[in-house]
């Protein structure tokens, strides 16, 4: 059974796939927190995440896609808190190519706000490269990766 969080945390991240998709900064100001972190591929953003966000998606800066397609997720709720994480294999005019992320929400009193997040690109669509992935199985070391 779904709980009511997770259903509006699915229901957000929904949102979020179209306005990555259309592209809408609005979401995007709307929903990022305003002292967001992020982490991009193993870095940790120095510069202020939303802005950069929020300017990556106004007309004519976005990158554009035609389809956008989440797998994999996986949503974690800890009572005010949902952990989100997700495949997005995204598909385009410039190529297609897989990303893996992390988001943390936080309900706030205006709302759900993603506070933190953190992405990785992936060498090829994540449908290509699915079985390659690996994780620490529950027999490692909390060090070593399989």
């Amino acid at each position: 059974m779904t709980s009511t969080v997770e259903s509006e945390i699915l229901e957000l991240e929904e949102r979020l796939r179209l306005a990555d998709l259309t592209p809408d900064p609005d979401f995007f100001q709307t929903y990022l927190d305003d002292q967001m972190v992020l982490m991009a591929d193993g870095d940790i953003c120095s510069y202020s995440p939303k802005s950069f966000i929020v300017d990556r998606h106004r007309p004519g800066k976005a990158q554009k896609f035609d389809r956008i397609k989440i797998t994999e997720m996986k949503i974690l709720i800890q009572g005010e808190t949902a952990i989100v994480t997700c495949v997005g294999n995204f598909e385009g005019p410039g190529g297609n190519f897989g990303m893996t992320f992390m988001r943390v929400w936080v309900k706030k009193a205006d709302g759900w706000r993603v506070v933190a997040g953190a992405m990785s690109q992936l060498d090829s669509p994540a449908f290509l490269v699915k079985d390659q992935r690996s994780c620490p199985s529950r027999n490692s070391s909390p060090h070593s990766y399989s």
